[in-house]
Formats: C-alpha cells, sequence, structure tokens
C-alpha cells in the first residue's frame, strides 16, 4: 500500500485500486471469508439473504483486514515507534493483531470497564491496554496524548485511507460472489465499513444500494450523514459498543456522502432480537454490532422483501453478558 494515511492536510480518500491493492496483499495473510444463505433466515426476513460471515476472522471482526493494510504500508521506522489506537474492542484487536504480525508496539486506549473478552484478546496479542475516559471521545483524547508523549503513530477509529480501502476487500468478495445482488447492508460506527462498501460498489455494482445502519441509541454518523455534511456530535446511549460513536468521522462521511442509498437506524432491543435470530436460523453467534444490519433488515421488512441482500455481520465478540442477555429475551418471549 501507498501509506494513504500518514500525510498531512485533508486524507486523500482511497480508491478502487487500493482496495484491490490491499486485497492483493492481504491475499498472504487472510482467506475470503464465507457467504452463505440460510433457507431458515430466508423465510423469517422475506428476502434471499447473503450472510457474509466476517465473524469468523482471526480477531473475531473484519477490522482485522484494516489493521493489517495499515501496518503493511508503514516503512520499517514508523512501525519501530509503534502505533496507539482508541476502541471499544474490535478496532483494537485489529491493531493488535497486525502490530504483533509486523513486529511493533501497539498501545490500546479503551474506555473504562470494557468488554473484558475484547480487552483479554487485547492483551493476549502483546498490546498495552489502558484503561481511560468514561466513553470512546474521552479515551480518544488519552490516546492521542499517549501518541504524543511517547512518539508513536496514532490511528483513527475511521479517518484511516488505508484501513478503508483494506476494508473494502470484504466487500469485493462479496461483489465477486453475488455480483447482482439488489442491496447490502452495512453496520456503522466510525462508518468505515460503510465508506468501504460504497467504494466497492462504485466501481463493482452500481446498481446495488448500500444500506448503512445505526443504533438510535448513538445516531451521530446517521445524522452527520442526514445533515449532508456537517460533522455532529450526538451522545452515546447505545449498549451495542461496537456502534458507540459520538461523532461523524470526515472521510467516512465523505465517502458515504454520494454513495449511500438509505441509513437507518434501530433500536438496541431490535439488535439484541437479531443476535437471537442469527443463532436460531444461521447457527451463527454474532455480537451486537454484527447484528445490526439484520436487525434492519427485520425492522424495514417490505422495504427488501422479495430481494437479494446482503447482510454483513461484521463480528463475532459477543460478551458473555450479552449472550445471556438476548438469550433470556428470546426465552422469554417464546414462553
Amino acid at each position: 500500500m501507498s501509506g494513504l494515511s500518514g500525510t498531512s492536510g485533508p486524507l486523500r480518500p482511497p480508491t478502487i485500486t487500493d482496495a484491490l491493492r490491499a486485497r492483493r496483499l492481504l491475499a498472504d495473510h487472510l482467506p475470503p471469508t464465507p457467504m452463505w444463505s440460510y433457507p431458515a433466515l430466508n423465510a423469517t426476513t422475506g428476502a434471499t439473504v447473503l450472510l457474509k460471515h466476517e465473524n469468523v476472522q482471526p480477531t473475531g471482526a473484519f477490522k482485522v483486514r484494516g489493521g493489517l493494510t495499515l501496518l503493511a504500508g508503514m516503512n520499517a521506522a514508523e512501525r519501530a515507534r509503534g502505533v496507539v489506537g482508541y476502541s471499544t474492542g474490535n478496532h483494537a484487536q485489529s491493531l493488535a493483531y497486525a502490530a504483533a504480525r509486523f513486529g511493533a508496539p501497539c498501545a490500546i486506549v479503551m474506555p473504562e470497564h470494557p468488554n473484558p473478552a475484547k480487552a483479554h484478546a487485547v492483551r493476549a496479542l502483546g498490546a498495552e491496554l489502558i484503561e481511560a475516559g468514561a466513553d470512546l471521545g474521552e479515551a480518544a483524547v488519552h490516546a492521542e496524548r499517549v501518541a504524543a508523549e511517547r512518539g508513536m503513530r496514532l490511528v483513527s477509529a475511521a479517518d484511516e485511507p488505508d484501513l478503508i480501502a483494506g476494508v473494502a476487500t470484504a466487500y469485493l468478495e462479496v461483489f465477486d460472489r453475488e455480483p447482482a445482488l439488489d442491496a447490502v447492508i452495512v453496520p456503522v460506527g466510525g462508518g468505515s465499513g460503510a465508506a468501504a462498501a460504497c467504494l466497492a460498489a462504485a466501481a463493482l455494482a452500481p446498481d446495488c444500494r448500500i444500506v448503512a445502519v445505526q443504533s438510535a441509541a448513538a445516531p451521530a454518523a446517521h445524522d452527520s450523514w442526514r445533515s449532508g455534511g456537517a460533522l455532529l456530535n450526538r451522545p452515546s446511549r447505545t449498549r451495542v459498543e461496537g456502534l458507540a460513536t459520538g461523532s461523524g468521522f470526515a472521510l467516512t462521511q465523505r465517502l458515504m456522502r454520494d454513495r449511500l442509498a438509505d441509513f437507518l437506524l434501530v433500536d438496541d432491543d431490535a439488535i439484541g432480537e437479531a443476535q437471537w435470530t442469527l443463532m436460531r436460523d444461521a447457527h451463527t453467534l454474532a455480537e451486537g454490532a454484527g447484528a445490526a444490519a439484520l436487525a434492519a433488515l427485520l425492522v424495514h421488512r417490505k422495504r427488501f422483501a422479495g430481494q437479494r441482500v446482503a447482510v454483513m455481520c461484521t463480528g463475532g465478540n459477543a460478551s458473555e453478558r450479552e449472550i445471556r442477555a438476548f438469550s433470556a429475551a428470546a426465552t422469554t418471549t417464546a414462553a
């Protein structure tokens, strides 16, 4: 990769060429993930659903594609200084995994009291874990301070062209497998996944609608996109940690602005129901963010009825608390 993220001034958006380069690079590190259709899930939704299983990545989430792409694009001196990231979990694991693969120091700042499974995974990968701040915004401020004090490379949660180019390889796989999709539904926290989907669809599947979804309890990216250009701050009250961002990001909003077909909101309870539906109908464990795309399909069945829809299961790092919660809710509903 060209090291798109390391320039000063406004970031240059990644291109489809960057995504293709990332795919070639990642071929040495990650096999393509499966995308399957499940008859029971099709019957539940009223659509032909192609479930993209990014939950089977070695870190349990799609973001590993971006971390590997970014570290591969750094030179030896940059890697020696190391990287600092801020994350609720999956971006953290992505950077920790890539740093371990390329022999770079890595520090991760998480908001206080993180998901224990994700925190354990970050430490197991050899990264330093720092708990600071009540939310992702406060963690980001602390990460910036750590990077400045140690001379390390601060890695944004979303405003990184190399991360987006890497994530776009998932959508190259989607359109290679199913070039005639009607829609792809993508969960949004910072927006790297939806931005990457827009990038790939514009080049490979211009008739396919890219539909984003976010928790109604953390609507910063949704509201920023609806505004037509403003980067808005919003309270983040969601319990779905992968969607818990409090502000829009400039680069991902720029990529989504002209290509995104729609941006939907769903509540956290609908996401929990989607987690259970994935367990029941597709034998798939998904964290909340990984089930949000299916939640949008279930809530808005009429919009997608009879269509061929790719649903991105972006991660499977559900905490024990999450699993107990959606299992209990499903038991109550069944009773």
